[in-house]
């Protein structure tokens, strides 16, 4: 059976974020990520790691404004500077918290510039960062996002990704593997799954439509936890999803993978 780390950005989300760890680990859950800690002090979160036996499994880069709808500045030409020092805001997290890797969101593509500009950005951001994190022993990881959530977001196919990571050139950059993101740009899960697991260092879920918990939509997920264990796939599995019906509510599904 995979590892299961509960998203707390989108999961417990009837209790307030620091409470949300006690909530994972009474649900079963044995590893937390989420989607930023900049706004609570790194001895804070480390406190409740501790007290509840939990693991921190991943958080992404500083990503922009996300109140205002940035969704990441990798690819964006004129905030190297800002994205550089958030490199080290999040390593400064990371020595505290124990996390071994953290996630990069490539961004929606700015207006005006140039798909090539973008990428090659992208890419040496990508480089820089891999660099920076790989001296403090941390994997970076960036994941491929669906354009009909997030219209003109960079990176968003498989291939593409892995693509400008071969340019990148880093041992230290490997896949974060959206199975719900992946479904709804190109399918052909299980395949892909296998043809990459080399490069596949974290996997997150959630069901399609609407992006709810596993059971409520198309993707057959009892097939594919089965197959990753197949696969040997030694890595954590994240579950963000936004739950149908309350988090405790929904989390059968769990139940029924650890059985």
């Amino acid at each position: 059976m995979p590892r299961f780390a509960a998203n707390l950005s989108m999961l417990f989300t009837e209790e307030d974020f620091l409470d949300r760890f006690q909530a994972a680990a009474e649900a079963g859950f044995t590893g937390v990520e989420y989607l930023f800690p900049y706004e609570v002090e790194a001895t804070e979160i480390k406190r409740r790691l501790d007290a509840f036996g939990l693991t921190q499994v991943l958080f992404n880069l500083p990503a922009g404004d996300w109140g205002a709808g940035e969704r990441g500045i990798a690819c964006h030409p004129d905030r190297v500077e800002e994205f550089r020092a958030g490199v080290d805001t999040a390593i400064a997290y990371a020595r505290v918290l124990g996390n071994t890797q953290v996630n990069c969101l490539a961004g929606i593509q700015p207006q005006g510039v140039s798909d090539d500009e973008a990428r090659l950005t992208l890419v040496e951001n990508l480089r820089f960062a891999a660099e920076r994190l790989e001296a403090e022993g941390i994997l970076l990881v960036a994941e491929p996002i669906n354009t009909r959530d997030i219209p003109g977001f960079f990176l968003n196919r498989t291939e593409q990704a892995l693509a400008i990571f071969d340019e990148v050139g880093s041992d230290n950059l490997k896949l974060q593997y959206d199975i719900y993101h992946m479904q709804i740009m190109e399918g052909d899960l299980a395949p892909t799954i296998e043809r990459h697991l080399d490069r596949i260092a974290h996997v997150q879920i959630a069901d399609t439509p609407g992006r709810h918990e596993p059971g409520t939509g198309e993707i057959h997920y009892p097939f594919l936890f089965a197959h990753l264990d197949r696969l040997g796939y030694a890595g954590w599995v994240g579950c963000e999803y936004k739950p149908l019906a309350g988090t405790r509510e929904g989390l059968g599904w769990l139940d029924a993978a650890r059985r």
